[in-house]
């Protein structure tokens, strides 16, 4: 994730998206080392708020126990729904709601103090099994558009919706972290291997692509390295023979010589030659 959000502009926002069973695997990759670098100090955030859909804040309490102090981080418990959202969610007050519980769980980890907080949402499909996509697409606008934010990313899983609908989420995102499967069989693929890709947009506008292969067992998550160059299906490189047959093409614009005056030709004829 970027390092934070400047004054003024909306914070930085992740989708990690899966085609494979392998996203909610990064998800909690990225939440761990966020949570390490809050404890650490090495964040600009104080404090994580995570609204946790599939599965239970003690899950996640079992996760980031092995570093991450408790009164750095508030879950908002919508896996076993303690405060009944589920059942009232198509009012667009109560997903409004649910935005501003979440706020304030983040202002509560700063006290008295200044300073910012994260946000991470484990299923955006969760969501939109309650809410229209407007309604979830506004709340991850309203929480990066939230002064006390310093960054927010969530989990989606492209292959259960429509691509116009994972397009809305990709559009209103700084940065998209793509998980897909490599050129396997059925039968060669076990889903521990992925191609992933990343797309930056840059505060410039500029778009900035990077793709490697990873590789996801018991002890963690492996990245094998990557290029910021995109594959292509031609050679960038002449051989000695192009180059040579290259030197001896007549350019359209200048007379080679040949022991003649060089005339550079501008595209115009007189009436007399």
């Amino acid at each position: 994730l970027r390092d934070g959000a400047l004054e003024g502009e909306h914070a930085p926002a992740l989708t990690i998206k899966d085609s494979i069973p392998l996203g909610f695997d990064v998800f909690a990759h990225v939440l761990a080392q966020l949570s390490s670098h809050i404890l650490a100090g090495k964040s600009q955030s104080r404090g994580l708020v995570l609204v946790a859909f599939t599965r239970s804040p003690s899950f996640y309490v079992d996760l980031l126990k092995r570093g991450l102090e408790v009164n750095s981080i508030q879950i908002l418990d919508c896996y076993s729904d303690p405060h009944g959202w589920k059942d009232r969610i198509k009012d667009v007050k109560d997903m409004d709601k649910l935005c501003s519980l979440a706020i304030e769980l983040g202002k509560g980890l700063l006290g008295e103090g200044k300073g910012r907080f994260s946000f991470a949402l484990d299923s955006v499909n969760e969501m939109l099994r309650y809410a229209s996509v407007h309604s979830v697409a506004r709340v991850l606008s309203d929480l990066r558009s939230h002064d006390l934010a310093s960054c927010v990313f969530w989990l989606l899983h492209s292959d259960l919706l429509e691509d116009k609908v994972a397009a809305v989420f990709d559009y209103m995102s700084s940065m998209v972290a793509s998980l897909e499967s490599e050129n396997l069989s059925l039968t060669e693929q076990n889903f521990r291997r992925a191609k992933f890709s990343i797309r930056f947009k840059r505060r410039n506008g500029r778009v900035r692509l990077m793709s490697e292969e990873v590789s996801i067992e018991r002890s963690g998550i492996t990245f094998m390295g990557g290029s910021l160059l995109p594959k292509v299906q031609f050679n960038l490189q002449l051989s000695e023979k192009e180059q040579m047959d290259r030197a001896k093409v007549v350019l359209p614009f200048e007379h080679q010589g040949n022991g003649e005056p060089i005339e550079i030709y501008d595209g115009r004829r007189s009436l007399a030659d």
